[in-house]
């Protein structure tokens, strides 16, 4: 009996855990929006991916290639998340960065699929970027920002 109990308490510990992120509290941002505001303003896969916090298809994103020097903003604030130097080719499919702009994008945990993923996040409206992984360059960060090319604009440098 007491095998029986512990099982479905493991089951429903980790079942009502699934998908809740851990944070202090609720962040207010800069820039706040209702969700209808944001459909509004986004593109519908825009909004699954920065609101909703969904994945784009590896190797679909334009940005992959991308070699031209600028900045890379958020797609729903404009705000500058990424300059151009600090991206390489990871191989994973999605855009990726060894590092922000310092105080640009925020880390969050998220468990949505199961195990504590560290989260990247505008720090400016509060979208989904992708997610942190500590296989990136060694002899920069270590750090891979694995972004979806969808919450990125394009800014190239000028001239």
């Amino acid at each position: 009996m007491k095998k029986i109990f512990s099982i479905l308490t493991i089951l429903f510990l980790s079942f009502s855990l699934k998908g809740q992120t851990l944070s202090k509290g609720k962040k207010t941002y800069k820039i706040e929006k209702t969700n209808s505001e944001w459909k509004n303003l986004l593109t519908a896969k825009q909004y699954r991916i920065l609101r909703e916090a969904g994945t784009e298809r590896a190797f679909s994103s334009s940005f992959n290639k991308n070699k031209e020097k600028g900045t890379y903003a958020c797609a729903a604030c404009k705000t500058p998340l990424y300059k151009s130097e600090y991206k390489y080719d990871s191989g994973s499919g999605w855009p990726s960065f060894d590092r922000p702009i310092q105080g640009n994008v925020e880390l969050d945990i998220d468990y949505k699929i199961g195990y504590a993923r560290t989260e990247l996040k505008c720090n400016t409206c509060g979208s989904h970027l992708g997610h942190s992984f500590d296989d990136g360059p060694k002899n920069t960060t270590g750090k891979r920002h694995c972004i979806n090319g969808i919450a990125l604009e394009f800014i190239p440098e000028s001239k």
